[in-house]
């Protein structure tokens, strides 16, 4: 698509928190993010996620009706449990994306957690919410009303995460939680809202931080095709047949966006081997409608970060390094 090179050094959102957020605060820590994004040459900005507990915590904690247990899941998040349709109690990102775009011109950019992830995630049967869908389809209302509200302050790049998704597109799918994989497409596509998008606006899906061993075709073309995002947020950082596969499912008009380096290691890739594999997409792919990534947030747990600071720092420095290879100094 013709403004991608506006996006193409990106990331998932989350970074490390700096060891000193208690004290400084976590508008500074935001200013001081900000600055360093720019040193970085990213071609987005965000709040790191400096003012949230983890990915979901933008919708979790801005709506009623969802109620923290004690219990963790494997990943280190706190189970949150549904107990009655939740109603927003104000803005969920704007206010703090609005900030972003005070402090510089380059693009803010917000992730969000999607509705189809959060109903198959909170809903718990008995609790006062008929089902996952009903919970799902209330989700995506509140969250299509927030990017309506985050275009109208200048975010010009959302992200919508849903880590479920890729299980579903092998012949025998992972378990897809409380919600189908057929009502998590259309939960999901619901809160994309209208196609009109305002001139320069993506709105992009990350179904997942990891590949599956194999994916089934036509499954990889009802995701894509159930819903209607702009951009693709894929994992590409082992080199395996299966990463290639959901980059080739792709439909042509769509953009992608490649996660080339593995944020859960300070190991840095070889930069002639992901070149190598950005080559192959380049066989049946414009490269023009792509951008390059880490493979996941490096934070979206605050106190789990996957690498150190230092280490994040390294990744995201290869990134434009390897954007600068593809693409010259077009943006």
């Amino acid at each position: 698509m013709a403004d991608t090179f506006n996006y193409r050094i990106d990331h998932h959102g989350s970074l490390v928190r700096p060891t000193d957020l208690a004290t400084t605060g976590v508008a500074q820590a935001v200013k001081d993010t900000v600055a360093y994004q720019r040193k970085l040459r990213s071609t987005v900005v965000t709040d790191g996620d400096f003012p949230r507990e983890d990915f979901r915590s933008a919708v979790l904690d801005g709506v009623s009706g969802l109620r923290r247990t004690d219990a963790t899941d494997s990943e280190g998040l706190a189970r949150w449990v549904a107990e009655s349709l939740p109603k927003a109690t104000g803005p969920l990102l704007a206010d703090w994306t609005a900030q972003l775009a005070e402090l510089t011109v380059i693009a803010p950019k917000a992730s969000l957690p999607s509705p189809a992830y959060l109903a198959a995630t909170t809903y718990q049967p008995g609790l006062g919410v008929s089902s996952a869908r009903e919970l799902g389809e209330t989700l995506a209302e509140i969250i299509q009303a927030e990017i309506d509200l985050l275009i109208s302050r200048g975010v010009r790049l959302i992200q919508l995460n849903n880590p479920l998704l890729l299980g579903q597109l092998v012949t025998d799918p992972a378990d897809p939680g409380t919600l189908s994989f057929e009502d998590a497409l259309a939960v999901d596509a619901l809160a994309l809202g209208r196609d009109d998008r305002p001139e320069g606006v993506r709105i992009g899906m990350a179904p997942g931080w990891t590949a599956p061993v194999a994916v089934d075709r036509a499954r990889a073309e009802k995701l894509y095709g159930g819903i209607p995002a702009d951009r693709w947020i894929l994992p590409f950082d082992q080199g395996t047949a299966a990463e290639l596969d959901l980059v080739r499912a792709l439909p042509d008009d769509r953009d992608f966006c490649l996660g080339v380096v593995d944020a859960t290691t300070p190991d840095l890739e070889d930069i002639d081997t992901v070149l190598e594999r950005v080559d192959v997409v380049g066989e049946f792919k414009d490269l023009e409608d792509g951008a390059v990534s880490p493979s996941r947030g490096f934070a979206d747990v605050a106190s789990r970060p996957l690498v150190s600071a230092e280490d994040q720092g390294k990744k995201l420095v290869l990134i434009e390094t390897i954007a600068r290879y593809i693409w010259g100094n077009e943006f």
